[in-house]
């Protein structure tokens, strides 16, 4: 018997930054570790615009570490059947969650059905003693070429204990 794919959705604002990123590192290191077969990866935004290629600062920094971000598509924005498809929802700082966590509670048509994901902090899931400021990977588009290194530090630690948890199921 096939176990069933582990579906995990990573989310940021605009779904060009960060989520792209760890989509990227989280396909990447599962490949490695060659379970990538067991997952259902992808990545959207709580206010992306559909069809946008991923940043070129993020382009940039994971091409820096041998990893192409050309199989994460282009930008969409979270849907309602996200909660059904989706066990993990792992989002990049607070005000994605409390974007998540509305949209999983109500939508123009009621609530949304399937809120059985789990929707968790990236940073918590690295270092669950995180408070304020620690618990936000932040937006790097503003901060530059050395904020974009910063994110992907982050983001690359996350996703490592991440696969590790999913991964001793």
């Amino acid at each position: 018997m096939v176990a069933p794919r582990i579906g995990v959705l990573f989310v940021c604002h605009a779904n060009m930054c960060r989520s792209p990123l760890a989509h990227g590192l989280f396909v990447q290191r599962a490949r490695e570790r060659g379970v990538l077969d067991q997952f259902d990866i992808d990545s959207a935004g709580t206010w992306a615009a559909d069809g946008i290629a991923p940043h070129a600062g993020s382009v940039h920094v994971a091409a820096e570490h041998g990893l192409s971000l050309d199989s994460t598509g282009v930008s969409r924005g979270l849907r309602p059947d996200d909660l059904q498809r989706f066990a993990q929802i792992i989002v990049m700082d607070r005000a994605n969650l409390a974007d998540v966590e509305r949209f999983r509670k109500l939508s123009a048509f009621g609530a949304a059905p399937g809120g059985q994901a789990s929707v968790r902090l990236l940073r918590t899931i690295d270092n669950p003693h995180a408070r304020g400021a620690d618990l936000d990977v932040p937006d790097p588009v503003r901060g530059g070429e050395a904020e974009f290194r910063n994110v992907y530090a982050l983001v690359n630690r996350g996703c490592q204990v991440l696969l590790d948890q999913l991964t001793l199921r």
